[in-house]
């Protein structure tokens, strides 16, 4: 387990994971807040519950995960990319 640039590799992961902590933000508090009103008005609702409600309650969940799948992709595709990604060799 052996880096060529540690700093590069921590700088590299302290970018991504800010970069989706902004996108979960956005997601989660500008669709349950800051953007409901007009998500109510520009989208059909989704049972018996207005689009911004919904995205507040369920779709903010959904993000999430899907963030953390994107999150788990691109941490090892960084890790391979340093020289971190040896885990496939061990038996």
């Amino acid at each position: 387990m052996s880096s060529e640039n540690p700093p590069s590799h921590r700088r590299s992961c302290l970018r991504l994971t800010l970069l989706l902590l902004a996108f979960w933000f956005v997601a989660s508090f500008g669709s349950g807040i800051l953007f409901r009103d007009w998500l109510d008005a520009n989208f059909p609702s989704v049972g018996h519950a207005p689009f911004g409600f919904w995205m507040a309650q369920q779709g903010s969940i959904l993000c999430f995960v899907l963030l953390l799948i994107v999150y788990a992709v691109l941490m090892n595709r960084l890790d391979k990319k340093h020289g971190y990604g040896g885990e496939e060799d061990a038996g």
